[in-house]
């Protein structure tokens, strides 16, 4: 059954209005201005024919909520109108939402072209998952974009992109990849998690499909899980149809979630950008940092790229620190105002390294194969206070910096002190 909501656009109406608005210029029962928690499974009809019109699609309605729900019609109305797409369809997850577009756009015989630059568990249906269903999977370094055009004329059925990519920040040229997409005839998906609707519009500059983890920024206060899928209706229609079949349904509850914490991801972000900016500007001056990421530096190899397309640079830093694992265990405890945990886009910093967050399901060789190193920190900057952020991570440097050479003072004494005794006996 399609999900049709009758809802009134809001036009040209700013995206952080459309953020509070989009999908919720209607009466709701009781007139609440919130839109309400449905939370019935089923949805009853007198009148059989009318009842079988809804069924089909050919009536608006509910039927079963597996299928649709009316909470959820109106969070799938709100990421309509910021992406500026025709139809979208909620998932219960992120992965969800990945997992089904992938499966639904691709079968036997099929060819996925991709970056070697993904989350992990996007890399893994790539490495596992679809080579078993027969598909063939390229994946390429993420900034050769030559490589990746030669693939696709090779022969292609989905070329995937994910933009800025997770955890190394790379910037993928997106408006050159879809003209190189579109002389082979392959579906465009774009993962827009990182960048977010307010930031970037994929569909503007060509994609077919655009996916968000929902559980992230859009939804940003780490207590929910969903997953977001807009395009066309011709596509979404191919995907609604997988999901109401394979059953990963988002629930009404977790809709209202997502659709409240959607109101204040303008103002949400605004914070985060600004501090993830001074974050990464601080980090470059950090003797025990490797590398920087982040697209908002004129020193980052993609910055042209997003300058480009587009309106933000996020609110995702990482960086590499010297002595890898070994100071990520010294540096992260000492932080005051940040949690280790595997989230992002929420309204509290969060730091983690790799292995045990984007990459946790990958083995070290697959992460090493990947280019992501055991040094790799990633910072989902959080709604604090720029200055407090700023004074954590340098407190936290210094205690790291003084614990560093203590270690080695101790190290270089003991190696003494073994020398010393191995002369006397």
């Amino acid at each position: 059954m399609k999900n049709k909501t009758e809802v009134s656009e809001i036009g040209g109406a700013g995206k952080g209005t459309k953020a509070v608005w989009g999908g919720e210029q209607i009466t709701h029962p009781y007139n609440a201005t919130q839109t309400p928690i449905v939370v019935s499974a089923a949805y009853g009809y007198d009148d059989i024919d009318v009842w079988y019109d809804v069924a089909l699609g050919k009536s608006p309605g509910f039927i079963y909520s597996r299928m649709s729900n009316p909470t959820v019609a109106t969070l799938e109305a709100k990421i309509c109108e910021l992406e500026n797409a025709e139809s979208a369809v909620a998932f219960s997850s992120g992965m969800a939402a990945i997992s089904g577009v992938l499966h639904t756009f691709l079968a036997s015989g099929g060819r996925v072209v991709s970056t070697r630059d993904s989350y992990g568990g996007t890399n893994k249906i790539f490495e596992e998952f679809l080579p078993r269903m027969g598909v063939q999977v390229t994946l390429c370094d993420t900034l050769d974009h030559e490589a990746i055009e030669r693939e696709i004329a090779r022969g292609c059925d989905v070329l995937y992109l994910e933009t800025p990519t997770n955890p190394t920040l790379k910037v993928l040229d997106i408006k050159r990849l879809v003209a190189a997409a579109k002389r082979a005839g392959a579906l465009v998906v774009a993962d827009n998690t990182f960048a977010t609707p307010l930031n970037q519009n994929p569909l503007a500059l060509g994609v077919d499909v655009v996916v968000h983890s929902a559980t992230k920024f859009l939804s940003g206060h780490g207590d929910v899980l969903g997953g977001l899928v807009c395009g066309a209706e011709t596509q979404m229609e191919k995907v609604r149809h997988y999901r109401e079949i394979n059953g990963a349904s988002l629930d009404p509850f977790s809709a209202y979630l997502i659709i409240r914490g959607m109101k204040t991801l303008a103002l949400r972000l605004r914070q985060q950008q600004q501090s993830a900016r001074a974050l990464a500007e601080y980090l470059c001056t950090e003797p025990l940092v490797e590398s920087v990421n982040y697209p908002g530096l004129p020193s980052h190899p993609g910055h042209a790229v997003a300058c480009a397309q587009m309106q933000g640079f996020g609110a995702i830093v990482s960086f590499v620190v010297v002595g890898g694992m070994e100071t990520v265990k010294v540096l992260l405890p000492r932080l005051q105002y940040a949690h280790c945990a595997g989230n992002l886009g929420a309204v509290e910093t969060i730091y983690g390294p790799a292995r045990t967050t984007s990459h946790v399901e990958n083995t070290l060789e697959e992460r090493l194969a990947l280019g992501i190193s055991e040094g790799l920190v990633r910072v989902s900057v959080g709604i604090e206070e720029t200055e407090d952020l700023l004074a954590d991570l340098k407190q936290a440097f210094d205690f790291t910096r003084a614990q560093l050479r203590n270690d080695s003072q101790s190290n270089s004494k003991n190696t003494q002190t073994e020398r010393r005794t191995e002369v006397e006996i």
